[in-house]
């Protein structure tokens, strides 16, 4: 096990993990600017966070699928949709494997081996549908990096229950009262190591 820390994100559906995560993301981003520009560098161009981001997809502000975002290069798929006609559904959605693993295991690969922070939101009920994005997540949880994981709280997934048990992984609940200070918690965490 190794010194930098896993921390996963839990909490109910529109708890608050992706804005939790969002603004740990612009702190560790701007400050990792900042540090750089004080050495005569722009801190542009280094490869501070690398994975993947999921975001609901929103039509007259009705939840109607996800995608899925590389946050390095911006390419993004619709991984799940209520339009989707596929003989794997989930919770009413049409899941999209193919989509999933054409944007998720890459941007989960580069992270993995050039980024310092890996960044994976969320492990939840469609993406460990994929056995290969179940494997890239293994693969990348073996890195000794900071990683922050977005994690959907009711899954029995073997992968969600093994991330749980790892001696190295700190998870943390986001709930109405600590979603304002958990970012700034989390943010300590991941300095400490680093």
């Amino acid at each position: 096990m190794g010194i930098h820390p896993k921390i996963g994100i839990t909490g109910l559906p529109r708890s608050g993990k992706s804005a939790v995560l969002a603004k740990v993301l612009e702190m560790l981003e701007d400050e990792r600017r900042r540090e750089i520009s004080a050495r005569g560098g722009d801190g542009y161009g280094t490869d501070i966070i690398g994975g993947m981001r999921t975001e609901p997809v929103v039509v007259n502000s009705e939840r109607v699928g996800y995608k899925v975002i590389d946050i390095k290069t911006g390419a993004e798929g619709i991984i799940a949709h209520k339009e989707i006609d596929s003989r794997l559904r989930v919770l009413g959605y049409g899941i999209d494997l193919e989509a999933l693993e054409a944007v998720a295991i890459p941007a989960i690969e580069h992270a993995r081996d050039y980024s310092e922070v890996i960044v994976i939101d969320e492990i939840g009920k469609f993406a460990v549908e994929s056995e290969e994005f179940v494997n890239m997540v293994r693969s990348a949880l073996e890195q000794d990096k900071p990683t922050l994981l977005a994690l959907h709280k009711k899954s029995r997934h073997p992968l969600l229950q093994d991330i749980r048990r790892r001696d190295d992984a700190r998870i943390l609940e986001v709930t109405p009262v600590n979603r304002a200070l958990l970012p700034y918690k989390i943010h300590k965490l991941m300095r400490e190591t680093y």
